[in-house]
């Protein structure tokens, strides 16, 4: 009997509210806040919110009343969810509770960038916002990695073993969940260049697939040139000839000014293709999915060698004498 007679009351009092323009006084109620991003603890409820609102002279008194006649109404229009959130067009309080009611969190984002090393993708990652940084080595990045044993042998390092693209999340999240979905988006592109790969090509597994993928990324940044470059790297690979790429070599280098020297030619590190015959021990920098599918599906070419015409192609040459002359052109200058 209680129970009704307070039912009526309340009823009594929202009929009243709404005579007297109290409904439409709350759905008109304006909420500015401080900063777009708002933080929703956890336990928190929607009369609790308009509390420290009214305190902090964001609502007044009779807005909170009103909100609490409406949700005696609406008892789950109460419950709102722990997060952060992006205010974009929520400008009544009860857009505002609306969003903090639907769980749809803030989103950030972080771009890993192709042709960058490991090095510089975890740089970025250490300044993305508002993400949990539970992760901060090469080693680390490669203790997540879940390198499938059908492969053959998990790769030494991690260079490359993230794949360039914008991935999202919400605030405070792992650092190491957005590195595995970046590790499982790489293995899911190099699987897939992979078994679209020539049945020739003198690569022995998706490790030095993605190897001569990388060196391609490095050599160039023009669609249309990367399958005749990595058809260059292919035909030197088939007869045995240095790669002799200039990336590999500052690559393993400690330190490097911008200008290889004969003295970093000459540098015995295992990158040094100029050195060493055949590929790298390994990739040397984030690769894309079209560097993967040109290394894959090299342009049946015979050419040897290339040369940068300043202006991001490359002048192609099938012999010796044709890349010398070449190089006086385009890096000399000479007719």
């Amino acid at each position: 009997m209680l129970k009704r007679l307070a039912g009526l009351l309340v009823a009594v009092v929202i009929a009243a509210a709404a005579g007297g323009g109290g409904w439409y006084s709350l759905q008109q109620a304006q909420l500015q806040l401080d900063s777009d991003l708002y933080p929703v603890a956890a336990g928190s409820s929607a009369g609790q919110l308009c509390h420290n609102w009214q305190q902090q002279g964001r609502l007044s008194s009779a807005d909170c009343l009103l909100l609490r006649i409406y949700l005696k109404l609406n008892p789950a229009a109460a419950h709102v969810q722990q997060g952060l959130y992006r205010i974009s067009n929520e400008r009544t309080l009860l857009d505002v509770l609306a969003l903090f009611r639907s769980g749809r969190e803030a989103q950030f984002s972080l771009t890993f960038i192709e042709g960058e090393t490991l090095a510089q993708a975890m740089q970025r990652l250490q300044s993305a916002e508002y993400l949990q940084l539970d992760i901060s080595s090469e080693q680390q990045v490669l203790a997540l990695l879940q390198w499938p044993a059908e492969w053959g042998s998990t790769p030494e390092r991690a260079e490359a073993l993230l794949y360039p693209d914008t991935y999202y999340y919400t605030a405070n999240s792992p650092a190491s969940n957005l590195i595995k979905r970046a590790q499982q988006a790489l293995l899911n592109a190099l699987d897939n260049a992979w078994q679209q790969r020539q049945g020739d090509l003198p690569l022995q597994n998706r490790y030095q697939l993605l190897t001569l993928a990388s060196i391609i990324e490095k050599e160039s940044s023009y669609p249309p040139e990367k399958t005749l470059v990595a058809s260059v790297f292919v035909n030197r690979l088939r007869k045995n000839m240095r790669l002799q790429t200039d990336p590999t070599v500052i690559y393993g280098l400690q330190y490097f000014n911008g200008n290889i020297t004969r003295a970093d030619l000459n540098n015995p590190h295992p990158y040094n293709t100029y050195r060493h015959r055949g590929l790298p021990p390994g990739p040397i920098a984030l690769t894309s999915a079209a560097s993967l599918l040109a290394a894959a599906q090299p342009a049946q070419t015979d050419l040897y060698y290339f040369v940068s015409k300043g202006d991001g192609t490359h002048q192609f040459s099938s012999t010796l004498q044709q890349h010398n002359a070449a190089v006086k052109k385009y890096i000399f200058g000479e007719q």
